[in-house]
């Protein structure tokens, strides 16, 4: 598992307005814990088709089909990232290439209002 890989990820439990149910996950987490035997967690941005979602500024980033083996059109949802543990991701999907990658680390600098 390395950082900017995308999973299909079970999001359960989860309530409200929370991303839930299964779909495709950003892992964006440091190597060195993503490898770590004894790090069961992994912090990951879920991914959505919602046209709710795509209208939300610069906290989305577009993953268009074909994007690390993405079938359909969707947007990383970086005002939504988390941490799950391990147990719940699934198949590998692929790798977001460079640019997406850094798109999506400027989406979670704008959710969190962190410099760049």
């Amino acid at each position: 598992m390395k950082r900017g890989d995308v999973y299909w990820a079970e999001l359960w439990p989860r309530s409200g307005s929370e991303q839930q149910g299964r779909r495709p996950v950003v892992v964006l987490s440091h190597d060195g814990f993503n490898e770590a035997p004894s790090w069961r967690s992994v912090i990951v941005v879920p991914c959505t088709s919602s046209q709710a979602q795509k209208r939300r500024g610069p906290t989305v980033v577009a993953l268009p089909p074909g994007t690390a083996g993405l079938k359909e059109d969707c947007v990383a949802a970086c005002h939504q990232i988390t941490t799950l543990d391990r147990s719940k991701l699934d198949q590998r999907i692929g790798s977001l290439p460079g640019a997406v990658l850094l798109a999506v680390e400027a989406g979670i600098r704008a959710a969190l209002d962190l410099q760049s």
